[in-house]
């Protein structure tokens, strides 16, 4: 696969997702051809020898990427996607792509493959419900985990969204110069998503996406919020051309397990729509969560839905 491909593999997606997902340019290069850890020996594209045309492609990942020092080992490997065009299917096409990928894992010393869910620039968190694969990826040894869901939530005009109050706490966006003490933050408090916070950095942020809650001087809680404005696209605003309007999203998100059990969590949420708002965004997306009835607190109500799964090798 390579940058001549792009405009045709994002039409090929568009013809079969674009109602639900649509898929842009942008997006497809971001989270395939710039991302560190695609395995470039697991991400083909199947052409069409009589007419040039794109059949299908399937796009592998593992941990390569060497940045702030980071090891997230080599034993899991990811599909991140793999697609073939309606008119040329049952035809194998979908599962030689899928040996290739898996072929390709497997002598990197990849043990456990995950379909989706992979680090940071996935398209999906697991194979979406309205797939209708599942038969096909168990037959093929692929057993199911967990379902996660994203949320979603319009807000009108007349529903202003406040800061939260809390004594000797305080709600507020990240400052550009406070990036070492928010990477600090997030390497003693939340490692595994001090990866995506060092790439958003490395991208040019300056500290929009990030709402903190700070008790004493001190960040004890994190939510990242986005829009189509952030370095990088994020999960949660990835299918924003369904919406007429700027589409905004909430999280990752995370308090300092010092100070759980006080609200705080429910109240950076709040917070983050608030500064959403701020910027005239009405519709917003939570992505890849299972906490539908502490999210549903705040109106989100379940949008689209996924079903993880996972192989041994």
């Amino acid at each position: 696969m390579t940058d001549e491909h792009v405009g045709e593999l994002t039409r090929l997606w568009n013809e079969e997702w674009g109602e639900t997902f649509p898929m842009r340019d942008r997006l497809l290069v971001q989270n395939v051809l710039h991302d560190p850890n695609v395995l470039t020996a697991g991400t083909r594209v199947a052409i069409d020898e009589d007419n040039g045309q794109i059949a299908g492609y399937v796009v592998a990942k593992l941990w390569q990427d060497d940045i702030g020092g980071l090891d997230f080992g080599r034993e899991t490997g990811w599909i991140h996607s793999l697609l073939v065009a309606s008119s040329y299917r049952n035809r194998g096409l979908g599962s030689e792509l899928l040996s290739l990928a898996e072929s390709a894992l497997r002598s990197e010393g990849v043990r456990h493959i995950n379909l989706g869910n992979d680090f940071h620039r996935r398209v999906f968190p697991g194979v979406p419900e309205t797939c209708d694969a599942s038969g096909w990826l168990e037959k093929r040894g692929y057993v199911r985990q967990s379902a996660v869901v994203d949320l979603y939530r319009e807000y009108s005009n007349e529903q202003p969204v406040s800061l939260p109050e809390y004594a000797n706490v305080t709600f507020r966006l990240l400052k550009a110069e406070e990036e070492e003490q928010l990477n600090a933050f997030m390497r003693h408090c939340f490692p595994g998503w001090l990866y995506q916070t060092l790439q958003y950095w490395q991208r040019g942020g300056d500290g929009r996406e990030f709402v903190v809650c700070e008790k004493d001087g001190d960040i004890i809680g994190f939510c990242r919020i986005n829009d189509s404005h952030s370095p990088l696209l994020a999960q949660n605003v990835y299918w924003s051309p369904l919406f007429a309007e700027e589409l905004g999203g909430i999280g990752p998100l995370g308090i300092d397990e010092r100070y759980r059990g006080l609200g705080y969590g429910l109240a950076i949420v709040q917070a983050g729509v608030h500064f959403l708002q701020g910027r005239n965004i009405r519709h917003m997306v939570i992505d890849t969560t299972q906490y539908v009835d502490f999210y549903g607190k705040l109106g989100f109500r379940t949008w689209r839905s996924y079903m993880r799964y996972r192989k041994q090798v």
